[in-house]
This record gives structure tokens, C-alpha cells and sequence, in this order.
């Protein structure tokens, strides 16, 4: 039998040639996905304590450009500080895990629903395939969050776990079986609704709007019309993800609500009977939108004096 290195350079060549397999491809993808997902994980962190309304550290007085004096709450760099202070640098990551998980799930199933869904026809700029790939996509999303949905549960229940101290999630496993003991299956999709909601929502807004402003609203007589093309739909996915986050939000406080700890039990959150009480709850307080922004966040002060030269 010829060794490896024993067979003619021809057919060595030749196997150096092959492109790489799909499965090596899909781990490059998975690994990628994970390496972003632990990148980003400090900001989620930092975002959900401030979702649910965990302000440990006191405003400080400001002013704004036009004399207005103000009360800015902390940014993401002095709330990570006062985490790590805390818990030390990681726990920035807690509840990395059970996301990371999710990640690769979400990858394989967008990836093999794809592969189902995708046809070699030939695409044209018309309403109809904008709407036939838009519920393609819609398809896929579900899918996607039913899939991953219960690792959300559990990554959102560990990282909450820090306001109130607590040490009833830790790892996935035990997650699982906590969860499950308590809530049973149902306790894996609590909050599911409004996510799925306003991810559907996204989307159909996001691709009919960048469709419609591509047709209508840009010249093909501009030099520049494909270029504004391409970066439609990215700038619509900005503007859309602003008015679509009030679902994001309910969706994470229902997550936590009613669980066992302290974030979603009386008095630090009234415990809620469905996701639109929640939604009435945030909208009577107008905290719809709390946690959308990471600096600048500002609550106004109308007893403060004004400034006396």
C-alpha cells in the first residue's frame, strides 16, 4: 500500500485542489459566529440590566447644549466598570453559553431551511418576489427563534441573576432542568410572541420599504442610483429596528417575569398577566424604548435650579 507521501505529485496536486468540503465550511461559519457572539456579549449584557431597569449607579448632573440642565444616567463603559468591580472582567460574560449554543443552532437551521427553500429562479426587481422572498425570510426567522428560543430564556435568567444576586441559573443543564421542573415546556418559550412579532415585523417593513423607495424614489437617470440602491436596505434596517424594539423589549422583561428572582418579582417589576399588560405597563411609563441607547441616556430634571451667573 503507497504512503501518502509516496504517491506522484500529479494526484497529490490534485487533492490539494478540492475545495473544501461543506461541513468544513459550516464549522468556519460556527466558529465565526461564536468568536462574534463572544465579542458582543458585554453589550448585550450591559444592555438587558438596563431593559429591565437596574440603574446601581447614581446620574450625574449635565447640561445640555442649550442650557438645560439634566440627569445622565451611566453609559456602557461605567456600567461594565461597575460590573467588573463586582463580579471581576468575567462577568461581563455571564450567560455567554447558552448564547453561544443558540448561535450555532440559529446557523444550521437558517442553513439547512435555506437549502429547502432556495430556487435557482432568476430575480427580478418586482413586488411579487420581493414578497415571496420576504416570507422566505419570515419562514426562516421563525424557525430560527422557535429553535433557539429556550437558550434565550436561559442566557437572559442567567445575566439578570446579578440584581438581585442570585445563584439559581448557572449552567445549561441545570438551566433545562430548573426551567422545566417549574414551567415545564411552556417555561422554554415565555416571551416568545413579541420576539417572533417584531421580528416579523422588521422584516416586512425593512424589504418593502427599501423596495419601494428603490422603484419609486430613485432615478435611474442618478450616476450614483445603484450605489443608493445597496445601502437602502441597511438604512431602513436602522430606522425600522428603532420602531420594532418596544417588542424586543417586552420580550426579554416577560422572559424574566414571574421566574423566581428578583428582577421580575414585586417591587422591583409588577408581575404580568400577559405581554400586553406588559407592553401598557411600559407604555404608561414611558418606557417603551428604555435600553435603546447605550450613551447620552438622560432623564430630565425640573427641580433642579437654573444656572446663576
Amino acid at each position: 500500500m503507497d504512503l501518502p507521501e509516496n504517491l506522484p505529485e500529479q494526484a497529490v496536486g490534485v487533492e490539494q485542489d478540492v475545495p473544501p468540503v461543506p461541513v468544513e465550511v459550516d464549522a468556519a461559519v460556527l466558529l465565526l459566529g461564536a468568536g462574534v457572539t463572544a465579542i458582543t456579549h458585554p453589550m448585550l449584557y450591559v444592555k438587558l440590566l438596563i431593559q429591565v431597569g437596574h440603574e446601581p449607579l447614581p446620574p450625574t448632573v449635565g447640561t445640555t447644549m442649550f442650557g438645560r440642565r439634566v440627569l445622565y444616567l451611566p453609559g456602557f463603559f461605567s456600567y461594565a466598570q461597575h460590573i467588573m468591580k463586582v463580579d471581576g472582567k468575567r462577568g461581563l460574560f455571564r450567560g455567554l453559553s447558552p448564547r453561544i449554543v443558540s448561535s450555532a443552532i440559529s446557523t444550521v437551521v437558517r442553513s439547512k431551511v435555506k437549502q429547502v427553500l432556495s430556487k435557482k429562479d432568476e430575480q427580478q426587481a418586482s413586488l411579487k418576489n420581493v414578497m415571496k422572498e420576504t416570507s422566505h425570510e419570515m419562514i426562516i426567522q421563525c424557525l430560527s427563534r422557535v429553535a433557539t428560543h429556550p437558550f434565550h430564556v436561559m442566557s437572559v435568567r442567567c445575566m439578570v441573576q446579578f440584581v438581585g444576586r442570585e445563584v439559581k441559573y448557572s449552567g445549561i443543564f441545570s438551566c433545562i432542568v430548573k426551567i422545566f421542573k417549574e414551567e415545564g415546556v411552556a417555561g422554554f418559550y415565555v416571551g416568545l410572541i413579541p420576539h417572533v412579532l417584531g421580528e416579523v415585523l422588521f422584516l416586512w417593513c425593512c424589504n418593502l420599504l427599501a423596495h419601494f423607495i428603490n422603484t419609486y424614489a430613485v432615478d435611474e437617470s442618478f450616476s450614483q442610483a445603484s450605489a443608493v440602491r445597496s445601502y437602502t436596505k441597511f438604512v431602513m434596517g436602522i430606522a425600522v429596528s428603532v420602531l420594532t424594539y418596544p417588542f424586543m423589549l417586552v420580550a426579554d422583561l416577560m422572559t424574566v417575569n414571574n421566574c423566581g428572582l428578583a428582577v421580575g418579582l414585586p417591587p422591583h417589576s409588577p408581575i404580568f398577566q400577559s405581554w400586553l399588560h406588559c407592553w401598557n405597563h411600559l407604555s404608561q411609563k414611558g418606557h417603551l424604548f428604555r435600553g435603546s441607547s447605550f450613551f447620552f441616556r438622560r432623564v430630565p430634571v425640573t427641580s433642579l435650579p437654573a444656572n446663576e451667573d
